[in-house]
């Protein structure tokens, strides 16, 4: 990768948010899709827009684009604002969900055409193409077309297509949903690699949460077409703003476990009914919103790596206590166990050789220095 295509990649000055997305709005007839979306970034950020379907993902990276046309607010690239102006105009480059490849060229042709339709000179053009199939490692394939292609292969075609424009910002539509599990990961940690070796600026959709965790400096949650938290992976998956968040990200999800909080001698105690057992009593020692003398009903957040086996316990502030097991998962590297916490199934991860039997009552160790407590009714973080 010459100097010069990094620099091209990356010249926006650090002072300027690369893209900035004001008080957007977007209605199909009626029905609004998007509201009041407020989102910037840095130049070099990798932003993730992620959700459910239908949450309005798509539709955001498609104004950002210029293929949709917000009904309200205003987005700006490169401090420039985008109201009125062309998708050909914005200084993007776009990677889709179906590759949309030329089936009738080579792939060398495939990645030069954009360069070929706007009078790049053909030397220009051919030290791009050299550099970006050798970033890219498709060197070998430059005169192959599409259809004698595997999936994964197709996908670094399309990339390379993009990175050739040298936009301010690249916009990826859900890439690799169409590749196998195997594949998937082989290309998300592509994807990491060109990043960090170009410093380019990225808008990312996707619905796969792990996707969003392991490629991103900066994750947006939606819901409904409303963000729902903006953060760092670290900051959504430790300190997720509601319970929407804290069940979507993660995998296993968060455990959310019904239970009652009061304070006694300045403590916060939270209890967690057992079946057939006294309840559990965990000391909680940040300050929970909200809470006075009088007994709370809570959600309890907990990831399954903050509820272990207490034999072999690797966490800090550890409190113990005996829960009976329901169901005995092993996956590898893990064991997950299965409990009733709060009349929840409530997940455990475990070490991988850890001696436990599905029926019988184990002792388990609860660390609370990274759970999150939620109002029951609005969902919202309370601490």
């Amino acid at each position: 990768m010459s100097n010069a295509l990094k620099k091209e990649m990356t010249s926006p000055s650090a002072e300027q948010h690369i893209l900035s997305v004001e008080n957007l709005d977007k209605s199909f007839g009626s029905v609004k899709i998007l509201k009041d979306i407020n989102v910037a970034i840095e130049p070099g950020d990798f932003l993730v827009l992620v959700g459910p379907s239908g949450c309005g993902k798509s539709t955001l990276l498609n104004c950002i684009a210029g293929l949709e046309k917000a009904t309200g607010g205003d987005i700006r690239i490169g401090g420039r604002s985008m109201n009125g102006v062309s998708p050909k105009d914005r200084d993007i480059a776009m990677v889709f969900q179906s590759y949309a490849l030329y089936p009738t060229m080579t792939v060398g042709k495939n990645i030069t055409f954009g360069m070929k339709v706007r009078g790049v000179p053909e030397a220009e053009q051919q030290r791009k193409l050299n550099e970006v199939a050798t970033l890219l490692q498709i060197e070998h394939l430059l005169d192959r077309k599409p259809s004698q292609l595997s999936g994964g292969q197709r996908q670094r075609v399309a990339m390379g297509r993009a990175l050739v424009r040298d936009p301010q910002l690249f916009l990826f539509d859900e890439p690799l949903s169409n590749l196998d599990a195997k594949l998937r990961v082989e290309m998300r940690t592509e994807i990491k690699r060109l990043h960090q070796t170009l410093g380019a600026s990225i808008v990312y959709v996707t619905h796969d949460q792990i996707e969003a965790m392991t490629l991103a400096t900066k994750i947006v949650v939606m819901k409904d077409g409303i963000i729902q938290q903006v953060g760092t992976p670290n900051e959504i998956y430790n300190q997720p703003a509601n319970m929407f968040v804290a069940d979507f990200m993660g995998s296993p999800s968060m455990n959310l476990i019904p239970a009652q909080v009061e304070k006694v001698g300045g403590t916060a105690k939270i209890s967690i009914t057992r079946p057939d057992m006294d309840d559990i009593v965990l000391d909680f020692d940040r300050e929970i919103k909200g809470l006075t003398d009088t007994r709370k009903s809570v959600i309890l957040g907990l990831r399954p790596e903050n509820i272990t086996d207490s034999a072999n316990q690797h966490i800090t502030k550890g409190q113990v206590a005996d829960c009976r097991v329901d169901v005995v998962e092993p996956a590898g590297s893990d064991t997950f166990v299965v409990t009733n916490l709060g009349g929840k199934q409530v997940t455990a991860r475990l070490n991988a050789d850890a001696q436990i039997t599905a029926g019988e009552t184990a002792n388990f160790a609860f660390d609370l220095s990274k759970a999150s407590v939620f109002e029951p009714e609005s969902g919202a973080r309370i601490a």
